[in-house]
């Protein structure tokens, strides 16, 4: 534990308190040996360290809200324990805050390797001294290893604030553990290595507000050399065929790689397990050494012989103990595991139906309750409780990702964890889960594909599975057989944060593009799952997510993100409901239910959580539409249910959710699940329910056959052919909205005027759920911005000025990029820090540019933005969206390597006193209407509404999505947007809009009706 020295308010009598106490409370801490080197100074506050964020070395807060930031300053104090100044902060966290000391990124990271330990002077705030261990308990973690302080290894402890006035907090690094519940890179090697740190940071405690004061953060006393030396497996289970033999290597692993400077003695026995050692295996002992002088790396290999006898068996465990001196012992014993063979469920011969009952009759209670708990694999507090909990599945959650975060490190991470379930009876793979929302989005290097609000804009089905199956390609390549995506919600109110995960405010766009599911699964029979190029996919989030009322929400600061969506039954099932409905016909394989609420207008019972709903989840998916897969949780959703936590449990199971993602507490959630059964809350037949639909997908992917990752397209991800189908997606997702004078498209020999905060931002483009969950600017993975696109397009290279602040004169053209910044959920709505309107900089950058020379301006990001003020200036005025990695694609359409073919999926609005605002509203007077798009791909047909009458004609005799009917449906439009472009009032927005969603539903009549009266009305 943790040591510490106090020191009263009076420096004087502080020092005198300090000298007692060292002489009389040796627990306390003792003066230092004499042989012991002077300590190392860390952070003394005098200055010398600054408050600056990384890349930059200082002190930084951090929290979950901005609110849950700390406050911090440097303040002369008469009390400071050393020098002149000390550390002061307030807080007052509700979720999570605290604050960190980060090295500079482009220096070495400091070699803490000589010292025992760090220590730190505490001010503490009781009023009387507290029993040790009843204050506030406050985090301490350092940082090792990795790229830099923020791609680290996390290492913690903790102290509690015991006392009034200053103490001294001594901690040995031999106190400090391995972070299990957040790891920024995920590990790297789990072990502590103090070669390379890159700094330290405190966690603050939760619930109240307090303050506190800090100084001299220094390293102390000399280290100890057996800390230095570690005994590491390569592998904490070996599995093997009955009568074949396990394999265990040891290695000695050292700090910064040095020779052990003593000898280092390993004693090992099988001992326990299930495994019976006079039938199953010849018992093994003995002793192996490495002398001093041995190098980091230095092995030996143990052998466990397994027998043959024959018989259908279930797995069973040989522990191999170990007894270590001279070094610190593996993290856990190692174990070999003699596989499960000869039983039913194992038979790829038999029916998949016939394995699963053979398999669910075989398991125990907690066996069934593990297959229904899925856990962040970051919060695992050791990798063994895969096997220890039976747990049926892990995710990375946003950002959860290895080190290096690489699509091979992507593979031998998730195998890694498969390993560990091949050590429980049965040895029933995990199925492992992930956010690839828009491409493998947590992987750098992969294929970042537009969000779907872009993808909506293409109005290209075909496209859209392509884009599925790029994902599925590279998700499976890296060993993940589950996809958490797509996204069927039915955006209805842009203000939402999550408005770029939906296809559009139509349910009939949002449906026809759901081809991306046959993209990712393959057949709607599920035949092609096991393939190495297909995954799993989920529906999300059943149902209405879309259509939450602003204000409603009572999560956090969110003002919409997680509301209540109230709608009549009749809105319910023709918007929402509808997409999900097709979604069952094409065999998705899970839904996720929504964190939000649903109030069915008339029904008097009022707002009903998602994930308690058991009237939508059992009577309306299960029953009605004849869902087949399993219903999976969204991240800790269940909480969020009234009550307490055992009924959490039993209202969100009988509701019809099949898996929990808990993410972080599998062990209480195992445990109360088990309860609620045994005291009948849940009846056994849900459980065998749920366990039977997790485990047939599971045998469907044919996870029992092959685990592990299938590595042979792993090349392909962010391969040149994927990044062509982004690519094309990015150039169909883009929007023309205005086009005076055919600005658009550029020519190569324009001499062109870049400017704005997005056309050089590859982070930006790409929007959130990029590689982290909120996403972030800058370089954040590979791939092209929209100003590299246009510099290889242009026989004149392009003049960049991000502010506009370089001279303007002597251009052709001026293109300038704005927008939004990446966000995700809840933190992206309006109204949480966020706005529908541009930035000030953007602002003056479209004024500058667009008063000098003729320009066009392009808007990326995730939803419609404000821009009535500016549109006049604009000559042209493109919706980008948010294009992903592919920044070339957008160029194509700029200089017409392709046509702009891309429509509204959202109404633009004109202000937000307007919204929400959607098609087929009463009132209908925006900006842009849905289904708005310029197009260059060919000129617009001569003969105005004569013409219209002979198309209206020919709609009598071909089908809406057949090629005739599509090039109806293309002349219609031209003639009436040319007609309109300069007269967009209600009166000609409303049957526009109209069209378009008629046209999806496969009513080309219907669809010239409306734009000829659109056309009558300019």
């Amino acid at each position: 534990m943790p040591r510490t020295r106090t020191r009263s308010r009076s420096r004087t009598a502080a020092l005198a308190t300090a000298a007692l106490l060292a002489a009389f409370l040796p627990f306390t801490g003792s003066s230092a040996a004499a042989d012991d080197p002077a300590p190392v100074p860390v952070d003394r506050f005098e200055g010398e360290v600054p408050f600056a964020s990384p890349p930059a070395e200082g002190v930084f807060t951090w929290g979950g809200s901005s609110t849950d930031n700390p406050t911090l300053a440097l303040k002369d104090r008469a009390d400071a324990p050393e020098g002149a100044k000390a550390l002061e902060g307030t807080y007052n966290i509700s979720a999570y805050g605290g604050f960190s000391h980060d090295f500079a990124f482009d220096q070495p990271a400091h070699d803490w390797t000589a010292s025992k330990g760090i220590r730190f002077w505490w001010y503490g705030q009781n009023t009387a001294p507290l029993p040790p261990g009843s204050g506030k308990k406050i985090n301490f973690e350092i940082k090792d290893g990795g790229a830099n302080g923020e791609a680290s290894e996390l290492w913690t402890t903790s102290f509690t604030d015991d006392w009034e006035g200053w103490h001294q907090v001594e901690i040995p690094f031999a106190d400090f553990v391995y972070r299990t519940d957040y790891q920024p890179v995920g590990g790297i090697d789990h072990i502590l290595n103090l070669d390379k740190m890159w700094g330290y940071a405190l966690t603050l405690p939760t619930g109240a507000p307090g303050q506190f004061a800090l100084d001299n953060v220094e390293l102390y006393g000399k280290a100890d050399p057996s800390l230095k030396v570690g005994v590491v497996t390569d592998a904490a289970v070996y599995p093997v065929k009955e009568g074949a033999s396990a394999h265990i290597k040891i290695s000695l692993a050292t700090t910064a790689s040095a020779p052990t400077e003593e000898p280092v003695t390993v004693a090992y026995t099988t001992e326990g397990g299930t495994a019976d050692p006079a039938k199953d295996y010849t018992p093994t002992s003995g002793t192996v050494t490495f002398p001093a002088g041995s190098p980091s790396g230095a092995s030996q290999s143990i052998t466990v012989a397994t027998t043959k006898d024959r018989t259908a068996e279930e797995a069973e465990t040989i522990p191999l103990k170990l007894t270590v001196t001279g070094a610190k012992p593996p993290l856990e014993t190692p174990q070999a595991v003699i596989d499960a063979h000869d039983l039913p469920y194992l038979n790829p011969r038999l029916p998949i139906k016939k394995r699963v009952a053979d398999l669910l009759a075989r398991m125990s209670p907690a066996e069934k309750a593990g297959q229904m708990t899925q856990a962040e694999r970051n919060a695992l507090k050791s990798q063994g409780d895969i096997a220890s909990y039976d747990l049926g599945s892990l995710l990375s959650g946003g950002g959860s990702v290895p080190t290096p975060n690489t699509p091979e490190a992507w593979a031998k991470m998730v195998d890694s964890y498969q390993l560990r379930a091949q050590a429980t009876r049965f040895q029933i793979p995990l199925i492992y889960g992930v956010d690839a929302v828009h491409g493998h989005n947590n992987v750098i290097g992969s294929t970042i594909m537009p969000h779907n609000i872009g993808l909506g804009a293409t109005r290209d089905p075909a496209l859209a599975e392509k884009t599925g199956a790029v994902t599925a390609g590279e998700v499976r390549a890296t060993g993940i057989p589950w996809d958490f995506a797509p996204c069927l919600c039915v955006a209805r109110d842009e203000r939402w944060g999550r408005t770029y995960e939906s296809y559009g405010e139509d349910p009939a766009l949002v449906s026809s593009l759901e081809t991306v599911i046959q993209g990712m699964q393959g057949r709607a029979d599920g035949k092609d799952l096991s393939r190495n190029d297909k995954v799993l996919a989920t529906a999300k989030h059943f149902v209405g997510d879309g259509g939450t009322e602003y204000g409603s929400s009572t999560t956090g600061s969110y003002p919409i993100d997680q509301g209540v969506t109230k709608v009549t039954r009749q809105e319910l099932e023709a918007v929402h409901l509808a997409p999900f409905a097709d979604a069952v016909k094409r065999g998705i394989g899970t839904v996720m239910p929504s964190y939000s609420s649903l109030d069915i207008l008339g029904d008097d019972e009022g707002p009903v959580k998602m994930h308690a709903n058991a009237a939508m989840i059992n009577g309306v998916l299960k029953d009605r539409m004849g869902f087949k897969g399993f219903v999976i949780s969204d991240w800790q959703a269940i909480d969020q249910i009234p009550g307490d936590y055992p009924s959490d449990v039993r209202t969100s199971i009988n509701a019809g959710l099949d898996m929990i993602m808990v993410p972080t507490d599998y062990p209480t959630f195992t445990a109360t699940l088990q309860n609620e059964v045994k005291e009948g809350r849940i009846a056994q037949s849900r459980i065998d329910d749920a366990v039977t639909r997790i485990l047939t997908q599971k045998f469907q992917l044919g996870l029992f056959e092959k685990p592990y990752a299938d590595t042979t397209n792993l090349a392909d991800v962010g391969s040149a052919a994927h990044r062509a189908v982004a690519r094309t997606a990015a150039a169909e997702s883009q929007v023309l909205l205005k086009n005076t004078g055919n600005i658009l498209p550029l020519k190569p020999s324009q001499k062109v005027y870049v400017a704005g905060s997005n056309a050089d931002d590859l982070g930006n483009q790409a929007g959130g759920w990029t590689v982290t969950w909120q996403g972030g600017s800058g370089k954040t993975t590979t791939g092209t911005t929209i100003l590299d696109g246009i510099k290889k397009d242009t026989t004149t290279a392009p003049t960049y000025s991000k502010d506009a602040s370089a001279p303007t004169e002597g251009y052709d053209v001026g293109v300038v990029v704005v927008g939004e910044k990446p966000y995700a959920e809840g933190i992206g709505d309006v109204g949480n820090g966020h706005t529908l309107s541009l930035t000030a900089a953007d602002q003056a950058a479209i004024d500058k540019v667009c008063a000098a020379m003729k320009c066009a301006v392009l808007i990326v990001s995730g939803r419609p933005q404000l821009i009535g003020d500016q549109l006049p200036k604009a000559d042209a005025l493109v919706a980008s969206w948010l294009p992903g990695t592919e920044g070339d694609g957008v160029a194509d359409v700029l200089y017409g390597k392709k046509a702009f073919t891309g429509q509204l999926p959202l109404t633009w609005p004109k202000s937000e006193a307007q919204l929400p605002i959607n098609v087929g509203d009463t009132t209908y007077d925006p900006q842009f209407p849905y289904g708005w798009g310029l197009t260059t791909l060919k000129k617009t047909p001569p003969g105005g509404e004569v013409t219209l009458r002979a198309l209206a004609l020919a709609a009598n005799f071909v089908k809406a999505d057949s090629p005739a009917g599509k090039e109806i449906a293309t002349a219609a439009r031209q003639i009436v947007q040319q007609k309109i472009a300069d007269h967009l009032t209600q009166a000609t927005s409303k049957p526009f809009a109209n069209a378009d969603h008629l046209l999806l539903t496969g009513d080309l009549k219907g669809a010239i009706t409306q734009l000829t009266a659109a056309y009558r009305a300019a």
